[in-house]
């Protein structure tokens, strides 16, 4: 009847499906129900049983001589062993059928099947992200069922038949799953090789920080490109068909992602001119920390208080930043302390100096100083001036600990610190008239 109607698309694929289909079902009878239902039957057994089974193996993972392997076991046998305790099962099953001459067809093809996945299982738990782990056991597994069934060759026939023309480019289902599948690929290869070349740049110590991050940077990017170039050429696609396509997708891309290529080009922009590199000490408003990381769209920067601010690479370009490790690490700090006038300038003075210099942070040279700045309404202004070479360790605490050691040797010594005073003259009389309590 199919032929008949030569109008029906994908005819031929249909009337192959249907011939496998008839052609199988002629061969169901009571021998394959029944042999269905002793795999769906020792299905649910060993999944009822599994908790045990899992309980069972990992209390066996617990002796001694697992002790060195015991992580890499309990991650790769654990999750495999309902499957495995399953297969074992179906296998069992199918040898009792042969000694009892029973037909074992379909209990075959369910241990081929289950096979096939704990191998490719097994395989892939070796993969440290699950996710990936996962997606790629049941693309391989899908591939293998198709082929133990002997339908892979007319799935891939039929993927390929239904197909998009755009001028000389042909896009079919089959050639977005292989163009997938090469770009996982060639990517987790990029991936790794610019992993590798991180780890080689990383630990030269010719290099500064902030030209192995640029290098790092660069050679992941060009990683990526050409492992696309690579994977789209393997599928048979032909740039150049592409050329107006991907101009449409770049001029939408520069409009709607401004700001993530504006930080991106900020970002290459700061790693070339070493303006900042990752261990630098910086301000940007009221944010003060630490250069953690450097990113393609922000720089990490750790502050003192355990909080860590993604700074946009843009914000460090056109914003005014405070880089207190540029060029040196020595940073200098001042505190402004007042005395009063009636106490002695020059022992005050001098006992600031000795609190500063006993401060293990603060630096012999350049050597600590303190100035007379100004005669205040109240005391007489001075301001103590030293120098750390740590800012990256904080810059009040030493500042406070420089304080307190002052505190101690004023009071020690003597010398007061005023608090303000103002004195109040009365230029008219005040009449004050005192009047009996209760009158």
């Amino acid at each position: 009847m199919l032929k008949d109607l030569g109008w029906l698309p994908f005819r031929e694929q249909i009337e192959a499906a249907l011939t496998w289909v008839q052609t199988h079902a002629e061969k169901v009878g009571t021998d394959a129900i029944a042999e269905a239902a002793v795999a769906a039957g020792l299905y649910v057994v060993i999944f009822m049983l599994s908790g045990i089974l899992r309980r069972a193996v990992g209390r066996f993972l617990q002796v001694r001589f697992f002790e060195s392997y015991r992580v890499l076991i309990g991650r790769t046998i654990l999750p495999l062993v309902m499957p495995i305790a399953y297969l074992l099962s179906l296998w069992v099953c199918v040898a009792i059928a042969r000694q009892l001459d029973f037909t074992t067809g379909l209990l075959n093809l369910a241990a081929t099947l289950v096979t096939a996945w704990v191998v490719i299982r097994l395989g892939a738990s070796f993969i440290a992200d699950a996710a990936v782990s996962r997606l790629l056991t049941i693309a391989v597994w899908i591939v293998a069922a198709l082929n133990i069934v002997g339908l892979l060759l007319p799935t891939l026939k039929l993927l390929d038949s239904v197909a998009i023309h755009a001028g000389s480019l042909r896009v079919s289902p089959l050639t977005v799953i292989e163009a997938m599948l090469w770009l996982a690929g060639a990517f987790w290869v990029a991936n790794l090789i610019a992993r590798l070349i991180e780890r080689r740049v990383t630990a030269s110590p010719a290099l500064t920080p902030s030209m192995q991050v640029l290098i790092a940077k660069i050679a992941n990017v060009g990683l990526i490109a050409v492992a696309g170039m690579v994977a789209l050429g393997a599928v048979g696609i032909d740039l150049t068909a592409l050329t107006v396509l991907t101009g449409a997708l770049g001029l939408g891309l520069g409009f709607g992602l401004q700001k993530a290529v504006a930080n991106f080009v900020s970002g290459l922009s700061i790693l070339m001119d070493r303006s900042i590199k990752p261990g630098d000490v910086i301000s940007v408003g009221e944010t003060f920390g630490w250069v953690r990381s450097m990113g393609a769209r922000y720089v990490s920067v750790l502050t003192r208080d355990g909080l860590e601010y993604l700074i946009p690479n843009e914000d460090l370009i056109t914003k005014q930043v405070v880089n207190w490790s540029l060029s040196d690490n020595k940073v200098r700090i001042r505190a402004p302390i007042g005395v009063s006038y009636k106490s002695d300038i020059h022992k005050a003075r001098q006992l600031c100096i000795d609190a500063a210099a006993e401060t293990p942070r603060v630096l012999e040279d350049p050597k600590p100083l303190c100035h007379l700045v100004a005669f205040g309404d109240s005391s007489v202004d001075l301001e103590l001036r030293f120098w750390i070479k740590d800012p990256r360790n904080g810059l009040v605490n030493v500042k406070s600990e420089v304080l307190l050691k002052i505190w101690d040797k004023f009071k020690a010594e003597g010398i007061e610190i005023p608090f303000p005073q103002r004195d109040v003259h009365v230029s008219s009389p005040i009449e004050v008239s005192m009047q009996p309590r209760g009158a």
